[in-house]
């Protein structure tokens, strides 16, 4: 087997090209060939041959790279790489190719695309059509209707005299082929693309010149492998609209008090009802720690792949053979399902014990299954793990591995031994393989039941881990356990976020290639489309914490570049660590936060300095240690004293650098506190100089250098849709590295990313992005309408363009003026809350929008129970509201 590549790739002097083969048998299985160095007489044209016997050789794929100085630069896209199959008797193939980066029109060829919304039907015509010498034309083309094909039509009888089209076969990922008898080709012969219909009837041409093909003369057993530009097709952009909530806020009238997978599959018949084409959800992640309510967290999981047993859907298990106590589950499904909101405690209980009851009537059975089998080999790596981390937290009562008795510390022989199937307590382990594989088999049952509806199914990655998983247990030195990660002040939270997790380890992560990524990617992929990375942020820089802070205001980026002494008075600040790193408190300062309550404040938790100036007592000294002062203490004053105190402790205006303390950053919004107020004026313009060119241009390149060493493999490990929560403090190198890798922004109108405008225009939405109204951080758009009167009247006259004033509360009119506007947006998915598309119906709706919030992110604490207040099947039979929504969605071409 002989084969010649040709590629035109304009390179600079030091640069060549290699190509990378791998061999496929006819089992599938791929192996890797030597890499080929490509040799070119002008930088312009690649060229290289490779010979090698075709015994046991299916197909080829390859991908072509760019080398700089014998260093790795890029490669092509890796998601789709070039294949020859071998037709077995072709034996000299001449490829001529394009060079595939990563596609502009990327949503085209996920995963979210071409399973689901653009699914193409069977019944292409086949490329099996051999002559002795043939040429293969092959071009890519996603903007494709369902029942439209690709074809081929030109100036040769052949190429149908520019009457008949020749149609094309679907080869791979949105490539398509067409096989022409070399023999018969004419000298020179001209041609265009066109896409034809199942009768072959041609609907649209491309625009432009007419292609010119001069085919070189082929010998026998000879194939030309030709490779064109894609087509200049008129064609609407692909854009849906869908609906974004948590699976836990499902109700349904079979539901056990809270939502589960099964009505996630009754959610996506209302979706296809409306024309909607896609369901983005939270976390489903378990998060059982606890035991109580503050598990409702679902960004805060002790596994990153196990599923949380609340979403199981009871009414998909057998029912129980005691009858009575099936009557007496039934009787509390009823009345937990009647709440407004649903009771963690109780409804993971009663979970939790009807799973057990399921597990000693049919565990031992499913667990001999050869599906459950197959699933235990497929995932044992994090399944045993966890079983037994979910027994050892049973058994101790406690998540906190450290204060266990028993394996505190993993040690993968003892975790071995211990979930051995002849050991004392295997049942108490196997329980959760038993529950982990019912909730695989119901969640791959609703990815199957939406392909096949037309609809994408979005996950949700969260960016941390609990210090309390699995994997802070069994993968220590991935993690900077004894850092906290969260986020900068912003309009959700003014002290900043503090969420508690342990900041990744990176370079420990990088050292196999980020394999505990790649992993996850590539499970999540097993049951989603498309997935939203939460503070993708993170992979460019994380908020690091002090542990010895409850606040977020004394955090810094992590990685970043600290400031020495010598550089922060390059900027005209003299520098003095005394002043400015410990906390600055006056009498001014005092009477200014505590008011009357300023000389308690001094006598109780402060002491005297000889310049007139105040610390903290020792016992007092950091926020943690207040924090534990007040533990217990829950009346108004006790808060505003401890919230206070907490104030104290942050009021600096330098940070010394958590590794290296002999250099600093710039607190975060410190402008807000008295230390800088207490600076001279040409001090403080010299500190704002500082501050601006440390937070918002000094770290752009090496943020995006560290971001590209991770993200690039990391989205292209899956072929789902990749969108990204890009919200808050954004540096300039996250649109860069977005637009570079084609990951999908999130767009809200009243968070404008331009520092010039108020309210996002709608119209400047980039394709590549998700249009939303509020996300489940933020109050829905009716409780954001009644907030805030004089920023709610700016938006009512300037983003509406409404004169007047603006009415409260928000009219179903208005809400629906709001909705029809993001879905008429350029971006390619609009996906709105529940709350957001109900509110235009004033019949439908919540009275009440202040319950309708799901989170606050100012409150660590916040119980997450929304649940919809109607059942799926009564929105299901709300005739004129869904007819209201399926009209907005064609109305604005996302049907």
């Amino acid at each position: 087997m002989k084969i010649l590549f040709n590629i035109e790739y304009r390179t600079q002097w030091g640069e060549e090209l290699h190509v990378r083969i791998a061999k496929v048998d006819k089992k599938g299985q791929k192996k890797a060939m030597k890499e080929c160095p490509l040799e070119t007489f002008d930088g312009n044209l690649w060229e290289g041959e490779i010979t090698f016997p075709n015994t046991g050789v299916q197909a080829i794929e390859y991908q072509y790279a760019m080398y700089r100085d014998n260093q790795l630069v890029w490669t092509e896209w890796e998601v789709s790489p070039h294949r020859v199959d071998f037709d077995g008797i072709t034996n000299h193939y001449i490829i001529t190719d394009k060079w595939r980066p990563i596609p502009e029109d990327l949503p085209l060829f996920s995963s979210a695309y071409t399973e689901c919304v653009g699914a193409k039907e069977d019944g292409c015509a086949t490329t099996d059509t051999l002559y002795s010498s043939t040429l293969q034309l092959r071009v890519v083309e996603p903007r494709l209707r369902k029942g439209e094909f690709l074809a081929i039509c030109g100036s040769t009888p052949q190429l149908g005299e520019w009457k008949r089209a020749k149609r094309m076969t679907l080869i791979n990922l949105q490539e398509w082929a067409v096989n022409i008898d070399a023999e018969l080709l004419f000298d020179e012969a001209e041609y265009k693309y066109v896409v034809v219909d199942e009768q072959n009837t041609i609907l649209r041409w491309e625009e432009g010149q007419n292609r010119r093909l001069r085919s070189p003369k082929l010998q026998p057993k000879q194939m030309w492998v030709k490779t064109d530009e894609q087509p200049a097709l008129n064609g609407d952009s692909w854009k849906v609209a869908g609906i974004v909530i948590p699976v836990f806020s499902l109700r349904t009238a079979k539901s056990y008090g809270v939502g589960d997978f099964g009505d996630l599959k009754t959610l996506i018949q209302w979706v296809v009802k409306t024309k909607m084409h896609a369901i983005q959800i939270l976390p489903i992640n378990d998060t059982m720690m606890s035991g109580d309510w503050k598990d409702s967290y679902p960004y805060n999981s002790n596994s990153i792949y196990a599923f949380h047993p609340l979403y199981c859907d009871i009414n998909a298990l057998p029912k129980l053979n005691d009858k009575l106590a099936m009557e007496r589950f039934m009787m509390r499904q009823q009345e937990l399902n009647a709440l407004p909101q649903y009771d963690y405690e109780k409804v993971i209980a009663l979970k939790m014990e009807y799973l057990r009851l399921a597990f000693a009537q049919e565990g031992e059975l499913v667990l001999e299954s050869e599906g459950f089998k197959a699933f235990f080999e497929d995932n044992k790596d994090w399944l045993v793990p966890y079983a037994v981390f979910s027994y050892l937290r049973d058994r101790y009562q406690t998540a906190e591995f450290q204060k266990w008795p028993q394996c505190s510390k993993y040690n993968r022989r003892e975790i071995e031994k211990l979930a051995a199937p002849e050991g004392k307590d295997y049942a108490l382990i196997a329980l959760y393989y038993y529950i982990q594989y019912q909730l695989h088999l119901q969640l791959l049952d609703v990815r199957n039941t939406a392909r096949q509806a037309g609809v994408i199914i979005k996950g949700d990655i969260p960016i941390g881990i609990s210090r309390t998983s699995v994997e802070a247990w069994s993968q220590p030195h991935l993690f900077n356990l004894d850092g906290q990660a969260g986020a900068p002040p912003d309009d959700f939270s003014k002290n900043g976020q503090n969420w508690g997790f342990p900041t990744y380890n990176w370079e420990a992560m990088a050292e196999d290639g980020y394999q505990w990524w790649l992993r996850r990617f590539k499970k999540m992929a097993e049951y989603f489309d498309a997935y939203r990375i939460d503070h993708v942020l993170g992979f460019f820089r994380i908020w690091e914490i002090p542990t010895h802070s409850v606040h977020g205001l004394l955090g810094q980026f992590s990685p970043s570049l600290p400031m020495s002494i010598h550089e922060i008075e390059s900027y005209g600040l003299r520098f003095n660590a005394e002043y400015m790193t410990r906390p600055y408190i006056t009498d001014q300062s005092l009477e200014s936060i505590f008011g009357y309550r300023a000389d308690l404040v001094k006598a109780l938790y402060l002491k005297e300095r000889t310049d007139g100036r105040y610390d903290l007592k020792d016992e007092y000294g950091s926020q943690r240690k207040i924090e534990a002062a007040f533990a217990g203490k829950t009346d108004e004053d006790s808060i505003a004293m401890r919230d206070g105190l907490y104030a104290l402790a942050s009021c600096v205006l330098f940070v010394p650098d958590h590794r290296y303390p002999e250099v600093y950053h710039p607190r975060i919004s410190a402008q807000q506190d008295f230390t800088y107020q207490s600076l001279l004026q040409h001090e403080k313009e010299a500190f704002n100089r500082l501050y601006n060119e440390y937070f918002y241009h000094r770290h752009n390149h090496f943020w995006y250098t560290e971001a590209m060493k991770k993200l690039p493999a990391l989205t292209q490990s899956t072929r789902m849709l990749v969108c990204a929560e890009d919200l808050g403090m954004v540096p300039e190198c996250v649109a860069w590295v977005m637009n570079s890798l084609r990951i999908l922004s999130l767009e809200i109108q009243t968070m404008s990313k331009s520092p010039y405008l108020q309210f996002g225009r709608l119209w400047e939405n980039p394709y590549r992005s998700v249009a939303t109204i509020s996300t489940h951080d933020m109050p829905p758009l009716r409780m954001w309408w009644d907030e805030d009167n004089e920023r709610t009247q700016q938006f009512y006259n300037h983003a509406l363009y409404k004169d007047g004033t603006a009415p409260h509360p928000a009219p179903g009119w208005l809400c629906e003026e709001v909705v029809s506007a993001h879905l008429f947006s350029p971006s390619a998915l609009t996906l709105l809350s529940l709350q957001d598309w109900l509110s235009i119906d004033e019949r439908l709706r919540l009275p009440d929008p202040n319950a309708e919030r799901i989170n606050i992110p100012a409150n660590p604490r916040h119980y997450w129970h929304y649940r919809m207040h109607m059942t799926i099947e009564q929105l299901l039979d709300a005739e004129a509201f869904n007819s209201k929504v399926k009209s907005l969605i064609e109305n604005s071409g996302r049907g």
